[in-house]
């Protein structure tokens, strides 16, 4: 058994924290650290076993005996909770980063991942013993470190499963064809690992990868049978492939929640072995769902513990406190990653400085913070935490133009985050007025303003357009049904309309003066939107100038030819945003005033939170 003081296992996520040494840095230690107190076990980044297979260049290394300083403090970090510590084992094969220099490339075929495009070679019997060698000595190299467990992927594409898929593996040796055959070199790395280590044993695997011709839950159910056999300690179910399926891999807001749970119910039924269950795990019912429900052995949770590493703490009531809703957005964590900013997170925006957050304020003011946006919201709590009083100005509803992120249809995990503000809001007791703020309501009764008014959709003068939507058509009394709709603007708000007009049978046309439909969306809700227009018919137009409207025409100009657009019923403009700022020069030489949000550059919700957040730590 695992012997974990509770049953929560931190998931293993990519940090991008290191230098590109892969040594363990300030940054993990207080990262980590966070995340250690109420946890029975905390699993760090996937570690590279040689520097030429790196899946980003800041990634933790376990190849070498120059890492094991820093990994010790990292496991003597963790271990000060009474909190294990897993080693993630981790062959890349094909999937490692044709991006970093010295990389290289091996797999069970010589077929390339389609969305990588690094072409590598098929291993011979001397490159799978260097394989077996490189995870053996890892193994070695973490019990030194002072890991307590050893979990291996075997999954998500990666090099084992890239033997096991019959999908990838296409070989004619005693590694290719049969179940048995393509279980083999997984099997053989399995057996070298506990040779080198007494440590138990996790492995992880894709219950299904989520691909016609992939890896199939009744094939995992066999190939747990035999690892049950082997004495592993518990098999970890998660789903999809890096390669084909990244919607699957990352858990990402656009697949459905809890098909993960069922591929582990289905293990831990057949084999009868310990099993973890993973996947969109970020609200207190999903846990009492898979405790009452599925029986779950061991909870591995990964993005929720990044919007609020004090998660399972507030689960099990060991400290009081609104849970920061994770949205399975992948915006920071994904996105931070990729940009090689490092892990970041849309709602939590000291993600990545957990020790530089922010102190007391000396000299306590009176703030009034104007406008209940998501940059209003934050600034407002962060002030008032820090100890300044303050008075909450919004005229509406809280919220803003976030109100709207939801109504699309693969979005709904968005609603969580406004909910949970306005919980906080009234948990710290912040005063709010509900009414537009003139200058007379600031100028002599507060020390400071924040400002926080948003931004405004910018308008377009065009020749008989007369009646047009924004966002606000995702209104359900907006919301048209069977209609011909042509959306001038394929920005994320223009693409995010389209697909949530498509399931009420509306035939979409849209137009952009560029070509990149969706440049400043996350990239997997980027390619599954423009996947879902695409296969519902909906006409892209690039390089299109909307020139005139004459009743149900509309007049336009394509690579310099006319073109027009006809029987259309509703135009939708959404070709970007501009900063609203009405107070701010009225107020500037009677009070300090401090501008956040899209009130002083229009962005995106996390340019928002962590803004208004940097902004009010200095305040």
């Amino acid at each position: 058994m695992l012997q974990l003081k509770n049953n929560f296992i931190f998931a293993p996520v990519k940090t991008g924290y290191s230098d590109k040494t892969g040594v363990i840095t300030e940054k993990h230690l207080n990262f980590y650290e966070e995340k250690s107190k109420f946890l029975g076990a905390v699993t760090p980044e996937p570690m590279y076993l040689d520097k030429g297979l790196r899946e980003i260049p800041a990634q933790i290394g376990i190849d070498n005996y120059d890492k094991i300083d820093g990994l010790k403090k990292l496991t003597t970090a963790i271990h000060q909770y009474e909190t294990k510590v897993i080693a993630h084992l981790n062959h890349p094969g094909r999937m490692a980063n044709p991006q970093i220099p010295g990389n290289y490339f091996l797999s069970s075929t010589n077929k390339p991942c389609k969305s990588v495009g690094a072409t590598p070679k098929q291993m011979n019997k001397d490159d799978i013993q260097h394989a077996i060698n490189l995870f053996a000595n890892a193994a070695k190299l973490a019990v030194k470190a002072g890991f307590d467990i050893i979990e291996l992927q075997f999954g998500h594409g990666y090099l084992a499963a890239q033997f096991i898929s019959p999908k990838t593996n296409n070989r004619t040796d005693e590694y290719g064809g049969s179940f048995e055959n393509r279980i083999r070199f997984a099997l053989e790395v399995l057996d070298a690992v506990k040779e080198a280590t007494n440590l138990p044993i996790i492995i992880r695997i894709s219950g299904d990868e989520m691909i016609p011709d992939g890896i199939k839950l009744d094939e995992m159910i066999k190939f747990s049978k035999i690892l049950k056999e082997k004495a592993v300690e518990a098999i970890h179910v998660s789903a999809g492939t890096v390669c084909d399926t990244p919607p699957w891999y990352f858990q990402h807001m656009f697949v459905p929640k809890g098909k993960t749970w069922e591929f582990a119910k289905k293990i831990k039924d057949e084999v009868n072995i310990p099993t973890i269950y993973v996947g969109q795990i970020n609200t207190k019912e999903d846990i009492e769902n898979l405790t009452e429900n599925f029986k779950a052995d061991y909870i591995a949770i990964g993005r929720a513990l990044i919007a609020d590493p004090d998660f399972i703490g507030k689960y099990n009531k060991q400290i009081i406190g609104n849970i920061r809703p994770c949205l399975a957005c992948a915006e920071g964590c994904l996105g931070g990653v990729k940009s090689g900013k490092g892990l970041q997170c849309l709602v939590n925006p000291k993600v990545g400085r957990e020790i530089d957050v922010f102190e007391k304020a000396k000299q306590p003011k009176n703030m009034a913070v104007v406008g209940g946006g998501l940059a209003g919201m934050e600034a407002a709590l962060t002030l008032k935490k820090r100890g300044h009083n303050v008075t909450l100005f919004e005229k509406d509803k809280f919220g803003g133009q976030f109100n709207l992120a939801p109504l699309t249809p693969n979005k709904k995990s968005m609603a969580a985050l406004i909910p949970y503000f306005i919980e906080e809001i009234k948990d710290n007791n912040i005063n709010v007025i509900y009414k537009e703020v003139e200058k007379f309501d600031l100028i002599n009764k507060f020390d400071e303003v924040v400002i926080a008014t948003g931004s405004k959709p910018i308008a377009i003068r065009i020749d008989g357009l007369d009646k047009y939507y924004w966002a606000e058509i995702l209104l359900k009394e907006n919301l048209p049904k069977d209609k011909k709709v042509l959306i001038i603007g394929g920005g994320l708000i223009g693409v995010d309309i389209a697909t949530a007009l498509i399931p009420f049978n509306n035939q979409v046309t849209i137009v952009k003066r560029t070509t990149d439909f969706g440049e400043d969306m996350e990239m997997i809700a980027k390619i599954l939107s423009l996947k879902m227009m695409k296969e519902n018919g909906t006409i892209f137009s690039d390089h299109t100038h909307i020139k005139k409207v004459s009743g149900k025409t509309v007049y336009a100009e394509r690579n310099g030819k006319d073109i027009q657009f006809d029987d259309i019923d509703i135009i939708v403009v959404s070709v970007g945003m501009k900063s609203f700022n009405p107070l701010e020069n009225d107020l500037r030489n009677n009070i300090s005033v401090h501008v956040i949000g899209d009130a002083k550059k229009t962005g995106n919700a996390e340019d928002a939170i962590k803004g208004a957040f940097e902004t009010a730590k200095k305040i």
